[in-house]
């Protein structure tokens, strides 16, 4: 049995069919909520799979028919790990916020996210860094950030460019709207709908397994080098989430998700 599946995770289910790894987000009384153990597995996952040289495609989806419904704010706002996540921001180098998405554009073989129930915040974040993602129509979808008084900082700037529209992306990020996966095409958030999504994914890996692994490596390599982004973009990211975190607005903006009356001050920064 293949190395990577027969490890024991607290958070995924790993399995290899025919060379094919899936790897399920496995915390569905919690939507598939990414806590910071889920981070931490996700990125090791992805590391093992440089190693196993027989792997040829990956499928990310979601137990539960949901894919991710965003960062488990428990385990953000828990006073145990406000340290930790002060560190990430700070630190010049990728965060481990950015690094659970990232780590999937340079996995060696192609990534496809399958997408039901929800993909919001760090969600569509995972999602929008796979190579493909199929989604099925009833899916929801959010960069839901703004809505909790915060940006974006999990790898944003870097997956989504050359993937959405500039426009798109801007008006998404500012109005936190949720859209379903038709418009999601529309806007280019999804690759493709499907009622069937996992068993499209799966024909998909197929197809792609049926080609030179090199080839296939080859291509993601080239096509991503024609999208990279200097790693500033991802320090602003960390940057402005330590300001909108300390900021006066975050605390309003917590309470205005719970009444909708709530005003905000006035912009604090320039």
């Amino acid at each position: 049995m293949n190395a990577i599946a027969t490890y024991q995770y607290k958070t995924l289910q790993v399995s290899v069919t025919d060379h094919i790894l899936t790897v399920t987000l496995n915390r569905p009384e919690k939507k598939n909520a990414m806590s910071f153990q889920m981070i931490d597995e996700l990125i090791k996952v992805a590391g093992r799979i440089g190693k196993e040289k027989t792997i040829r495609a990956v499928i990310l989806n979601g137990a539960g028919d949901t894919f991710c419904a965003g960062i488990d704010l428990s385990d953000l706002n828990h006073p145990k790990n406000k340290a930790f996540a002060l560190w990430e921001l700070i630190k010049p180098w990728q965060s481990l916020f950015q690094r659970v998405c990232l780590v999937w554009r340079d996995v060696p073989v192609p990534v496809i996210a399958v997408l039901e129930g929800y993909c919001i915040g760090a969600g569509l974040q995972l999602a929008l860094a796979c190579d493909v993602r199929i989604s099925h129509p009833d899916c929801n979808l959010s960069i839901m950030e703004a809505k909790w008084g915060l940006v974006p900082d999990m790898g944003l700037t870097q997956s989504a460019l050359g993937v959405v529209r500039v426009d798109v992306l801007k008006e998404l990020a500012m109005s936190a709207r949720t859209i379903d996966a038709a418009e999601g095409k529309e806007l280019g958030l999804v690759s493709h709908c499907s009622e069937t999504p996992l068993a499209q994914a799966q024909q998909l890996a197929a197809e792609f397994a049926e080609r030179s692994p090199d080839a296939v490596l080859a291509s993601k390599r080239v096509i991503n080098a024609m999208y990279e982004q200097s790693a500033l973009t991802l320090y602003q990211e960390k940057v402005w989430q330590l300001k909108m975190m300390l900021g006066r607005n975050r605390k309003l903006a917590l309470r205005k998700a719970k009444q909708a009356s709530t005003a905000f001050a006035k912009r604090q920064f320039r």
